[in-house]
């Protein structure tokens, strides 16, 4: 619960800080935010499928 109330409380520090930005340059934000997270949603799909492979080799070491 003290989680969500911070996580609300720097949501609104950030939407008030986003306020008195002009418009580009929160536009300009929000696509780099945007592309972080699209490479890391990448880099995450292919760790996940590279170690799953490693997981069944037939080795029988410890997982």
């Amino acid at each position: 619960m003290l989680f969500l109330v911070g996580a609300l409380l720097v949501l609104g520090v950030v939407l008030g800080a986003v306020a008195h930005v002009p418009a580009p340059v929160s536009v300009v934000a929000g696509l780099a935010i945007a592309l972080w997270l699209a490479v890391f949603a990448t880099r995450e799909r292919f760790s996940v499928r590279h170690r799953a492979g490693h997981l069944d080799d037939g080795h029988g070491g410890p997982r």
